[in-house]
């Protein structure tokens, strides 16, 4: 019994500590989450209003050639980012994990993009882009009259420049996690490999990579989740255009919440979107705790 009391007396005090934070999830996360999707069931304008009206806003999303417009925008540059960033951060990894001088100030370059928000990238890249003021102007300026590197006014080309400056933001954050599991891995395999005289490249594709399945899976969760919040970046350097060339969900969103007063409609998009990240997290999620309780001896 005296060792019952002091231990119960512990989780209470841990449970009252966590209880404010508790209530902040409950209410603010959950809470706002169960509005939304209420609120994407009624007739809500300007203001909200009680008036169901069921799938309506749905169907009216469905149909929006706008939405069509972002999502399809979306899965191309989530496809080419996603693509790009796995495979810039895994080469990096590789490089890296050769044991190479200054590596600690190599590692702190690479990751240095990812401390930066979306926000000040975007502007960057915007300038570096700008046709007037950035490379296009500056390679000019050396006496090439003839360079063009326009991409970001050009509707064909424009969403492209946002590929190259999320992965340049991302591909940092790929190179850590990979150089996790590539340090995670035994020694004794490089020797094996070596003595079997398999060259490098057949090591990393046939040996290396498959068991960096988890640095993967974990990569592409986050990565798939930047896809489908990308906000900040968009308006910092293109606002969506030129025309609806660079529209992505969530900026069709906050432009329905804030500027055209249709809010159920707007919910009808952030509920669509919610339920695209729980797609994508939830076999992450599912996938993490088998491996978890694979890994508890029996």
């Amino acid at each position: 019994m005296p060792l019952v009391r002091p231990r119960t007396a512990s989780r209470l005090a841990v449970g009252l500590a966590l209880s404010p934070a508790l209530l902040v999830v409950v209410v603010v996360y959950v809470g706002c989450t169960a509005w939304t999707m209420w609120i994407s069931l009624t007739a809500s304008r300007m203001l909200p209003n009680s008036t169901f009206v069921g799938l309506r806003q749905y169907a009216s999303l469905a149909g929006n050639e706008r939405w069509q417009v972002s999502v399809v925008n979306l899965a191309m540059f989530g496809a080419l980012f996603m693509i790009a960033s796995l495979l810039l951060g895994f080469l990096l990894a590789v490089l890296i994990d050769q044991r190479v001088r200054a590596e600690n100030l190599l590692r702190s370059i690479f990751l240095y993009p990812f401390s930066m928000s979306f926000i000040v990238t975007g502007l960057v890249w915007q300038w570096l882009l700008n046709p007037s003021l950035g490379i296009e102007k500056m390679v000019r300026d050396l006496g090439f009259d003839a360079f063009r590197f326009d991409w970001i006014v050009r509707q064909d080309t424009v969403i492209y420049t946002l590929v190259f400056a999320a992965v340049w933001h991302a591909s940092g954050l790929v190179m850590a996690i990979m150089l996790a599991g590539l340090r995670g891995i035994d020694p004794e395999i490089w020797k094996a490999a070596r003595i079997d005289g398999l060259p490098p490249w057949r090591v990393y594709l046939s040996i290396v990579i498959p068991m960096l399945g988890a640095s993967f899976a974990t990569a592409s969760v986050l990565l798939a989740t930047s896809v489908v919040r990308l906000y900040d970046l968009a308006v910092a350097m293109t606002n969506g255009g030129p025309g609806l060339a660079s529209e992505v969900p969530a900026k069709f969103v906050m432009d329905h919440l804030f500027e055209r007063g249709n809010l159920g409609l707007a919910t009808a998009a952030a509920t669509s979107m919610l339920i695209t990240v729980a797609a994508v997290v939830a076999p992450w999620l599912y996938w993490q705790a088998r491996q978890r309780e694979r890994s508890v001896p029996a």
